[in-house]
């Protein structure tokens, strides 16, 4: 694991030298194996980056960088240059909602500064063989803060009124509402509609494509 970077040019620095590599060259640096295939092991390439760019935070709700205040996230493109799925944000709570806001909100927290390094994530390039692509720095501007605003707050809402079964993928215009569990055995607690305690499965925020493809236009095409 390299260091952790000291100032978010030395960050963005290290994300450009590792650009236009191949996972293949990124891993034998990083003395791991290449999966055949990312069915069993879908957090390995976000983990190759995180040891190529020194992030410390692993799984945990601060940022990736905590000391610089910047979350890392990989995004699989197309040929086209379009993200192919959506962006995993951070697990949702389902309980201990009282004083919550937008404002202290791990989703404000998690996307008020982030690396993008998009990926190659056509499934017919061989893992070994996709590169890494050119890097990013962004942060929410006051139209996109006020769009993730909105759709949280009315997600939030829905999970407070204990109506967290009626929520859907659909729900939300740029953020949304999904399980986010290995298997759908995992149950964790949630308000039901009487407010009584019921067992749901866990939940996640993820950002819509069409929300980090403008993202990726607005930059690609300054």
């Amino acid at each position: 694991m390299k260091t952790e970077p000291q100032s978010e040019q030395e960050l963005l620095d290290r994300a450009w030298h590792i650009a236009g590599m191949t996972f293949e060259q990124l891993a034998k640096e990083a003395s791991m194996e290449v999966p055949k295939d990312l069915t069993r092991d879908k957090g390995w390439v976000g983990q190759l980056i995180e040891w190529h760019l020194g992030a410390t935070a692993g799984s945990k709700p601060q940022q990736d960088f905590e000391q610089l205040g910047i979350e890392l996230k990989t995004i699989p493109i197309g040929y086209q240059g379009k993200p192919l799925e959506t962006t995993f944000v951070c697990v949702a709570p389902l309980m201990g909602l009282h004083g919550l806001t937008w404002q202290n909100s791990h989703v404000r927290n998690k996307l008020s500064r982030v690396l993008w390094v998009p990926i190659e994530g056509e499934r017919e390039i061989p893992l070994a063989e996709r590169k890494v692509g050119a890097p990013l720095i962004w942060s929410p501007s006051p139209e996109e803060e006020r769009q993730l605003r909105q759709d949280w707050e009315e997600l939030m809402e829905m999970i407070v009124l204990g109506q967290i079964e009626k929520v859907t993928a659909r729900h939300g215009e740029v953020l949304q509402l999904r399980p986010k569990a290995a298997n759908g055995k995992a149950l964790t607690e949630a308000y039901g509609f009487s407010g009584k305690i019921i067992k749901t499965r866990p939940r996640g925020f993820y950002l819509r494509t069409q929300f980090t493809a403008a993202i990726l236009d607005a930059y690609y095409a300054s």
